[in-house]
């Protein structure tokens, strides 16, 4: 599978992952589309381009070469022809003023084992400030230390001047899959409300490295759940028979269960052995994803959506002559259907994404906004209901893509979930104030524009893809709806 979709071509050719350019007075700046297996490959390069001539101006190297910064977090030769470690979402963020851009990266290749790179990996899974006009590097911050769980950092980042502590201070609120917010100071990295290195669980992988600590952000606190215990389980009570009994069968088919809390790691199950898998929280697919945030400056809030989606699954050796020696698996296949869910599927065997449930408790989808002047959360609410449940069960938060915006008149919109709505919520307080159901799952980020007539509009997109999302019957439709803001 790849980090993008297209053809990966060689080095010098770049196939941008779902995006625009980003632009910034006469530049272009684009990541790029690299395979996430076999781990050699096309470099994820970030690049600048004249947008009059097309010639290109500079080169950041995302796996740093010799003599390079960060080249010593990898081992030796562990960084030639190192593929991942690529900026593949939807646009990067610049700090017009000061002529910084920040480009974020996902792991390094491959996703679920890197024995072959032992080390920190840099700059896999960090934000990096550039001098926008030269490439050169400002700063960088590492959210993750040798990813082993493709907790990728899909947002741009987003920047706000707030008045922390009686001092106006230039900030940048980065989340993404790993659940957590990272605020930084967007001239120096350094953190806002700080950061500690804390020890976590250790791979027993053959020939595995994990760092012994990650970054974890004092505040704000996570957005949703790190850990799994056995009475995490899904009940009929919570919500129907059917769905608890599908996922103690998944339980028992994937064998002992096995959490250790944030950054838990794939346990190794060798042929033969007693069958055992890790649950991890939160999933492959976030936490964050590509969505992002929404920033209001009068507030100092920052928004984002996450899903509460777990990872189910185990690493094993693969065949000789398998493009990677170890990689994930779980009893639901390898390694996209590794999700701690429900599965349901049509007569003919087609995954039925938005009708497949987690198998933890609800709530599976959160909108929450930080007070990025103290690092607290302002509110947090589940996002999303479960149609085919009864009244007092319905709120459980859906799973879902998309991110929010924000207005200057105090509402949030965003899709983002399978359940097919699109929502407004009082930007303060977190009160729905409006929701209207679509024929499809909005999946984007909302805008919203002036028109001629000066009245107010917002536009989603609405469609079919995406993990979680897809209706088989109507794969490949779309719609652009609009709605006046009155």
């Amino acid at each position: 599978h790849l980090s993008g979709f297209g053809n990966e071509g060689s080095v010098d050719t770049v196939v941008p992952y779902q995006s625009a350019p980003t632009v910034y007075k006469n530049m272009l700046f684009i990541g790029a589309n690299v395979p996430e297996q076999p781990a050699t490959g096309p470099p994820g390069d970030t690049r600048a381009y004249d947008a009059r001539s097309g010639a290109k101006m500079w080169e950041f190297h995302s796996v740093p070469r010799a003599g390079e910064t960060g080249n010593e977090t990898w081992p030796a030769d562990g960084w030639k022809d190192r593929t991942g470690a690529n900026n593949w979402g939807f646009s990067m963020t610049v700090d017009e003023a000061r002529g910084i851009l920040y480009t974020t990266y996902g792991s390094p290749a491959s996703d679920f084992y890197g024995g072959d790179r032992k080390g920190n990996d840099l700059f896999g899974n960090s934000v990096v400030a550039l001098d926008a006009a030269t490439g050169k590097m400002k700063w960088y911050f590492q959210a993750v230390h040798h990813d082993m769980w493709d907790f990728d950092l899909p947002p741009a980042p987003g920047l706000m001047d707030l008045v922390i502590n009686g001092k106006k201070t230039p900030i940048l609120a980065q989340t993404g899959k790993v659940g957590y917010m990272y605020i930084l100071n967007r001239e120096t990295g350094q953190p806002i409300f700080g950061i500690d290195e804390k020890p976590v669980p250790q791979s027993n992988v053959p020939g595995e490295f994990a760092s012994p600590t990650q970054p974890i952000p004092v505040k704000p606190p996570p957005f949703g759940r790190m850990s799994f215990r056995p009475e995490d389980l899904v009940t009929a009570d919570d919500t129907n028979a059917e769905h608890a009994a599908a996922c103690k069968d998944l339980m028992e088919r994937s064998g002992g269960l096995h959490n250790e809390g944030p950054f838990t790691t794939w346990v190794y199950r060798a042929e033969g052995a007693p069958p055992v898998s890790s649950v991890i929280f939160p999933g492959a697919i976030g936490g964050t994803n590509w969505g992002g945030t929404a920033s209001d400056p009068k507030l100092g809030y920052v928004f984002t959506f996450t899903n509460e989606y777990g990872s189910i699954g185990w690493i094993e050796k693969k065949p000789e002559g398998s493009v990677v020696p170890y990689d994930q698996a779980s009893a639901e296949g390898n390694p996209f259907n590794s999700k701690f869910w429900a599965k349901k599927t049509d007569a003919s065997g087609r995954v039925m994404g938005a009708s497949s449930w987690p198998c933890q408790k609800p709530p599976w989808g959160r909108l929450t906004a930080v007070n990025a002047k103290t690092g607290e959360f302002a509110w947090q609410v589940p996002l999303g209901v479960t149609d085919e449940l009864p009244e007092g069960k319905r709120n459980t938060g859906r799973i879902g893509f998309g991110g929010p915006i924000v207005t200057a008149g105090g509402l949030v919109f965003i899709g983002a979930t399978n359940d097919k709505r699109f929502r407004a919520f009082d930007s303060r307080t977190g009160k729905m104030l409006w929701e209207t159901k679509l024929e499809y799952s909005a999946i984007s980020v909302p805008m919203t524009y002036q028109g001629k007539d000066g009245k107010q509009y917002v536009a989603v997109v609405a469609g079919n893809g995406g993990a979680g999302v897809t209706d088989p019957d109507n794969r490949g439709t779309e719609s652009l709806v609009v709605f006046a803001v009155k």
